[in-house]
Parts: C-alpha cells; structure tokens; sequence
C-alpha cells in the first residue's frame, strides 16, 4: 500500500507543479486532501472487489456497492477528472490520454485479486 500511496502522491505533486492558473494551487489542494483521506476507503473496496480500475484512469462499480460505498467512487472520479484536467490544460494532452496514462501506471501497482481493465476492455483480477 505504501508504495501505491507514494505513487499517488507523486502524480498529485507532479499536477501541482503544473497546474495552471485558473485552476490554482489551492483547489489541488483541496482536491490533493480529498484523494489522501479517501484512499484507504478506496483500498478497502478494491480488497472487497466491488469496485476496479478501468483502462480510462477511473474506477469502475463491480459488484453490490450502496450510499456511502457509491458516494466514495463518485467522489474520487470527480477529483480524478480535476487533477487529469489539469495535467492535459498543462501538457497539451487530452484528458483521455492523461487519464489512460494514469490507468496503466494504475494496472502496474494494482494488488493481486483486485479488478484491472486491460487496454481492450477486458475485466480480469490481477
């Protein structure tokens, strides 16, 4: 987990250095403070396998997830899309190709039985 959360917080620092003034430093922190409080909740679901990466940078519902449990994904996809913005604002990328770049980082740190979206679609446990 450690090495997942290390990773996690380098790619939040690396948006930080590049974000660009109309999104500011204060929303990623915002954001950068929501993912860190949230991770160990989203860590739990992986484990339960009721929820997986896709190959789109985002998690994805696979089995019974209910209020809170649906409210955590929601969330996290929301300030995903925030920090994918504004790498691809920065980079000149687009936020599909910064989110499919942050899946295959995603895929190479998942754990072993968690839910992983290959490149062509396919859901497998790693």
């Amino acid at each position: 987990m450690k090495s997942k959360s290390i990773l996690g917080l380098a790619f939040l620092i690396f948006a930080a250095c590049f974000l660009p003034p109309a999104i500011g430093a204060e929303k990623l922190s915002a954001v950068r403070e929501r993912m860190e409080k949230r991770l160990e909740a989203v860590n739990a679901l992986k484990q339960k396998k009721v929820i997986g990466e896709n190959n789109r940078g985002f998690l994805e519902v696979r089995g019974n997830v209910h209020g809170p449990e649906d409210q955590i994904v929601a969330d996290e996809n929301s300030d995903r899309r925030v920090v994918y913005a504004a790498i691809a604002a920065e980079t000149g990328a687009s936020v599909n190709d910064v989110g499919r770049q942050r899946a295959e980082q995603l895929l190479s740190l998942a754990k072993r039985g968690h839910w992983v979206q290959d490149h062509s679609g396919e859901w497998r446990h790693k």
